[in-house]
């Protein structure tokens, strides 16, 4: 078939002179040999009538979801990683994030810690939702990966009630003594009880 050479309407109403009618849920199958006389008998003009648009389409509610965590959550702490190989970090990483978790004072039962590599539709209200965090620590999950406005690195900020410290993912993070220390002196103004 050619390509339509105009789209200006007044030309195209020379050449389209005829009626044209809208065919209510009738599948029209026309093979090369079919007649017009053949085809359905119209339903509904276009021309003459309005036709009908839905009213507007309401939202669709995520369903609540359940998150696959290490921890028991006793204090409301979130601790969100990012690594789509292994179900934490590196092993260093790891012993990175030891270190911080013991640092501040906690324990496995007081945190739970996401691996949002699995959940990377997640946004903060659903985590927030789920979890009910008074303080969460982020590892390589961008504010802007929750549906939230870009925030500073290894620095404490505080969202709706939430305190947050965005970082590095973690495996980055161990090899980068200047990001090191500047979460450090965040981590020290936390009140963690």
């Amino acid at each position: 078939m050619a390509e339509q050479l105009t789209s200006n309407n007044e030309a195209l109403r020379l050449f389209f002179t005829d009626d044209v009618y809208l065919i209510a849920n009738e599948e029209i199958k026309v093979s090369e040999t079919a007649s017009v006389e053949s085809l359905p008998a119209p339903t509904q003009h276009i021309k003459d009538e309005a036709v009908s648009v839905p009213a507007e389409v309401q939202p669709v509610k995520k369903q609540k979801r359940d998150f696959t965590h290490l921890g028991k959550n006793a204090k409301n702490i979130l601790i969100l990683v990012s690594d789509p190989v292994n179900q934490v970090s590196t092993e260093e990483g790891r012993e990175l994030l030891r270190k911080i978790v013991k640092a501040i004072d906690l324990s496995a039962a007081d945190f739970a810690l996401v691996n949002c590599s699995a959940y990377a539709d997640a946004d903060f209200e659903e985590l927030q939702t789920f979890f009910k965090p008074r303080l969460m620590l982020s590892f390589g999950v961008l504010p802007e990966a929750l549906g939230l406005a870009a925030q500073p690195q290894n620095s404490v900020v505080k969202h709706e009630g939430i305190t947050l410290v965005f970082s590095s993912e973690l495996q980055a993070l161990s090899e980068d003594m200047n990001g090191k220390k500047a979460l450090w002196g965040s981590l020290k103004q936390l009140n963690i009880s």
